[in-house]
């Protein structure tokens, strides 16, 4: 006879409680809420067997989401091709893929931003933070080889992670991106614009 783990009940307390946080908002999310939607009963405090409090719930949410997403940048910038439009192209889908992942907790952190900013500032310099360096780094790199052409490496790369990551986002929180435009069309006008603010050889755009 299977068995169940303590981990599953665990992912799915986690799981449904960003659901919850997501579309009803934090403060109006109940624990007991939170139990009868993973199928426990309302006042069992079995969620208090994993968690000592609805915060703390959350709080593991933010190191969790912190720890996969700083991995998953690691590996997109070990495996970088060597044409660089290639590159953006990884850049590009792996910075959608980890907004698109925990598209949940991103919302929860951009709407309780004022009762959370520890927990904001943590996401923020785990996930964006970390990226905008590892994508400085590069095009700094790429400069070096003289491969891009790029005065100002640091806004460079402020100015191409600011325009990639407002298209998500701004869909996440309102349900609209900029002019409505097509996921495809955006990304291929975003790695148009890359490639022309980089300067790269015709050849390789």
């Amino acid at each position: 006879m299977a068995r169940s783990t303590p981990g599953v009940t665990r992912q799915r307390i986690l799981a449904e409680a960003i659901r919850l946080f997501s579309t009803r908002g934090y403060g109006a999310t109940t624990v007991a809420e939170i139990q009868v939607a993973c199928g426990l009963t309302a006042g069992s405090g079995a969620l208090y067997k994993h968690f000592p409090s609805k915060k703390a719930l959350l709080e593991h949410a933010v190191r969790e989401h912190v720890d996969t997403m700083a991995r998953k940048h690691e590996d997109a910038a070990t495996q970088l091709p060597e044409d660089p439009r290639e590159a953006l192209r990884l850049i590009a889908d792996t910075v959608w893929e980890v907004i698109e992942t925990d598209r949940d907790l991103i919302r929860i952190m951009l709407r309780e931003f004022d009762g959370f900013a520890e927990l904001f500032e943590q996401m923020w310099q785990g996930v964006l933070a970390n990226l905008y360096r590892q994508c400085t780094a590069w095009i700094a790199a790429q400069r070096e080889l003289g491969t891009v052409d790029v005065a100002d490496p640091e806004a460079t790369t402020a100015v191409l992670i600011g325009s990639l990551t407002y298209y998500p986002l701004l869909e996440a929180m309102i349900g609209h991106s900029p002019g409505d435009v097509e996921p495809e069309r955006f990304r291929t006008a975003w790695l148009d614009h890359a490639a022309g603010t980089l300067k790269l050889d015709k050849e390789e755009r």
